[in-house]
């Protein structure tokens, strides 16, 4: 799989809730598709039949008496799943995968947020997924005293929503925690990270995130013909 990673690219977009990520990867999507990209439009967790009923378990607001470990387990399931039925498959096929989230996500809520060991996390990611990790991952960087009421905003306007709002019911202290985990990756990882600001219309934060994607001269310059 390996061989073809300078023909695919894995493309991950990162950041605390309510910053827009979910809207800004279908965004990118398009656009990649727009300009004659193959390009395939995942998220974690959720991204395949098995991880979209993990999912419900994870996110489900009732099951707010699950502890951090199993929490960590679970995701690790669904990233375990993913890889093999969608990222990993996608990329030998020498596809562009747009993920909303990946590893980072665990490293900032599981890890900074919830307080689970950092080698726990690490000896998992090796077993699961063999470290693996993306070619260019963008945060959408917001405060989150700003994309919190944002989110809890957006749960309360809609059913499905409501039905994955744990996380939005933690205290602000737990996402400014995620969020200072996520900026310590992205300086500790400059070359993989790119820090975008998700304040302003969605419109402006795409073509942000564009023009940043564009800068690191990582899109592969194979391209599928246009009919």
């Amino acid at each position: 799989m390996l061989e073809f990673r300078s023909l695919s690219l894995f493309i991950t977009l990162e950041g605390i809730e309510g910053c827009g990520k979910s809207t800004q990867a279908k965004r990118l999507g398009t656009r990649l598709t727009r300009e004659g990209y193959d390009c395939v439009v995942t998220r974690e967790p959720g991204g395949t039949p098995i991880g979209k009923k993990i999912r419900q378990v994870i996110l489900n607001p009732d099951h707010h008496r699950m502890f951090p470990e199993t929490e960590l387990a679970l995701y690790f399931a669904d990233r375990a799943q993913h890889l093999r039925e969608v990222v990993w498959p996608a990329l030998e096929a020498r596809r562009i995968v747009v993920s909303d989230r990946f590893t980072d996500s665990t490293i900032a809520y599981q890890g900074k947020g919830r307080g689970v060991p950092l080698r726990s996390i690490r000896a998992l990611d090796r077993a699961l997924t063999g470290a693996f990790r993306p070619d260019v991952t963008l945060l959408l960087d917001l405060p989150a005293a700003i994309g919190l009421p944002r989110a809890r905003r957006r749960n309360s306007e809609s059913e499905t929503h409501s039905k994955e709002g744990r996380f939005e019911e933690e205290a602000l202290e737990f996402h400014d925690r995620v969020r200072a985990a996520y900026l310590a990756m992205a300086r500790r990882e400059p070359k993989r990270f790119v820090v975008v600001s998700a304040e302003g219309a969605p419109a402006r934060v795409h073509d942000a995130l564009w023009t940043a994607l564009s800068a690191t001269k990582r899109l592969p310059r194979r391209r599928r013909k246009k009919t």
